[in-house]
């Protein structure tokens, strides 16, 4: 069995019933945060197991130590059922083509391949029946590590105020 090529995660993720409850509780019982939600996230294209499909997801982003944290909450089919634990560990990746190939041959199948109406393409891959989550892939783009680096100075120095912010 071949070896994925990922990495160190950037991210874990959570699936979720309600991303903004779920961000108001992990802010509350953690510290982690704050969060910011985003609902409906535009997706132009998106495949699931090879076939035309739609990605309806709602996510709320905060930062937990050095770790994003990610709460998903998927409107239309859910790959993952809300509340089940881990969602998704996400990893940056110099070739998101390269990377998914890598998890495919080390039996990970692509469960949704997506591009962002924000120009972002990612994948998951499904890594459920050895790691008990999926995998994501993106490669950095500067919007990307732009918004990861948002998050993570939103948190320095938070006190708990507004744990729950709503993205435009």
């Amino acid at each position: 069995m071949t070896r994925p090529l990922l990495g160190r995660p950037v991210q874990i993720a959570y699936a979720v019933a309600d991303a903004r409850a779920a961000a108001l509780d992990l802010a509350t019982s953690t510290g982690a945060g704050p969060f910011f939600l985003a609902r409906h996230i535009p997706v132009v294209e998106a495949r699931s197991r090879g076939r035309p499909a739609t990605f309806d997801h709602s996510s709320a982003y905060g930062q937990w130590g050095d770790l994003m944290v990610e709460l998903v909450e998927e409107h239309s089919p859910p790959i993952v059922a809300p509340g089940t634990g881990v969602h998704h560990l996400a990893f940056m990746v110099p070739s998101l083509a390269r990377a998914t190939a890598s998890c495919v041959a080390a039996g990970w199948a692509e469960a949704l391949w997506a591009h962002t109406a924000g120009g972002q393409e990612f994948a998951f891959c499904d890594a459920r029946a050895s790691l008990g989550h999926l995998v994501e892939l993106y490669e950095p783009s500067p919007r990307l590590l732009d918004f990861y680096a948002m998050v993570a100075t939103a948190a320095r120095g938070w006190l708990g105020s507004e744990p729950v912010r709503d993205l435009s």
